[in-house]
């Protein structure tokens, strides 16, 4: 893992093939991630006419993301750092722990494997519309919003805790299913208020798709200013102050 350094990023990183391959991992990651994820709502669409209307079909999906997310980030980790979420890349950026060039590429790849895995969703299924998220009736925008701030600060302080922490030791092998489970997690809680998104990619690709922008700045926002406070927390409280040094590209898998 990497030391701290901000840095925007060379041209050599930017044309590195790292960096391609950094960037093409999180893309394919991404729509996995997506696709699965997504799938599980509309497949309980399908079997239901009412879905999430109980219990059991808020864990079905619970349990589909932090499966799918698991995969993803376990099969992008090596390469990229299995960011799989524009928030977690944007926590990274603020952290030191990636440059601006590969958080740019990062963040198309991310918004470009959602957008994919939607319209993959729309072909099989016959053109049904992706639900996205949305506020449940009753709740208003700045609850939806603090939910969240308060379900990302948990998964990236999560995601800092077990897969850029540098004294992490052999917690790190389990970073993939700390990040799936803490997700899981955070849909059993926020689910039937918000959706529990999280992820910008996880919400604009079905957006797009299935044309539902209802309160989808919150999806935005929130994750973003969760991801940013515990990021920054992490970083400047529970990691020691490191020595100066050169800035230098960073490796491909570091965060």
């Amino acid at each position: 893992m990497a030391t701290r350094r901000y840095a925007f990023g060379l041209l050599d990183e930017a044309n590195h093939p790292d960096s391609i391959r950094a960037t093409i991992a999180e893309f394919v990651s991404t729509c996995i991630f997506v696709f699965a994820a997504e799938g599980s709502a509309l497949a309980l669409r399908q079997i239901y006419k009412d879905p999430g209307a109980s219990a059991g079909e808020l864990v079905v999906i619970a349990v589909a993301h932090a499966f799918a997310l698991f995969a993803a980030v376990s099969s992008s980790m090596h390469v990229s750092g299995g960011h799989v979420n524009p928030a977690v890349t944007f926590g990274a950026l603020l952290g030191g722990r990636i440059s601006v060039v590969r958080a740019v590429y990062y963040w198309i790849a991310q918004l470009l494997g959602s957008i994919v895995a939607s319209l993959l969703l729309r072909l099989v299924t016959n053109n049904m519309r992706p639900q996205g998220f949305n506020v449940s009736y009753g709740v208003g925008a700045a609850h939806g919003l603090i939910f969240e701030i308060a379900m990302t600060f948990g998964l990236m302080y999560t995601v800092y805790a077990t897969a850029i922490d540098p004294k992490r030791g052999t917690i790190g092998n389990i970073a993939p299913l700390a990040i799936g489970l803490v997700v899981g997690a955070n849909i059993l809680v926020g689910g039937p208020f918000d959706g529990a998104c999280m992820n910008p990619a996880r919400a604009f690709g079905p957006a797009l798709v299935g044309w539902r922008w209802h309160y989808h700045w919150i999806f935005w926002v929130g994750p973003f200013l969760g991801a940013a406070l515990a990021a920054l927390i992490y970083e400047y409280i529970m990691i020691p102050t490191e020595p100066p040094h050169a800035h230098q590209p960073l490796a491909p898998e570091d965060y």
